[in-house]
């Protein structure tokens, strides 16, 4: 078995699907079905490689429980990943979303996220959290120009 250069996992609730690749482009680990309690397993005795994952609330989770075992992760939005998945009705599935993810994430390198470390990640919620309750809009929502939500001045903050 060749050395696995870099692996696509597509996440789900509790069967993944893995596909990793060698040096030359070549397939040398397919998986269309790994349970969850078995998937640290597996990721485990691989040696240290390139792993790509969607951007998802659990990706940050297996970022980090995959960084352990000496793992590169990138994290990427999945409309970064579809081009590289097949066309029709036949590319979309976890087993294709999984090898598009492994072809992606060799070729996609600013586009990447950065996954969310143990304190980073409550902080961010309590952010949310208390902007909520304060009733004003979020200020990492940048969609809105304008609106009644921002106020005009900063002493409206006080």
């Amino acid at each position: 078995m060749s050395a696995i250069v870099s692996i696509g996992i597509d996440l789900a609730k509790n069967v993944f699907a893995v596909h990793g690749v060698d040096a030359t482009g070549k397939p040398v680990l397919l998986r269309p079905s790994v349970l969850r309690a078995k998937l640290l397993e597996l990721i485990a005795a691989l040696p240290p490689c390139l792993i790509g994952m969607h951007a998802c609330s659990g990706a940050h989770h297996w970022a980090r429980e995959f960084q352990r075992f000496g793992h590169t992760v990138r994290l990427m939005a999945p409309k970064f990943v579809a081009p590289y998945r097949l066309p029709g009705k036949c590319g979309k599935n976890d087993a294709a979303d999984a090898a598009a993810i492994c072809e992606a994430v060799k070729d996609i390198k600013s586009r990447v996220l950065l996954d969310h470390s143990d304190v980073s990640t409550p902080m961010t919620y309590t952010h949310v959290v208390k902007v909520a309750a304060r009733g004003t809009a979020c200020p990492l929502d940048l969609t809105k120009k304008t609106s009644s939500a921002y106020p005009s001045s900063a002493s409206s903050y006080q």
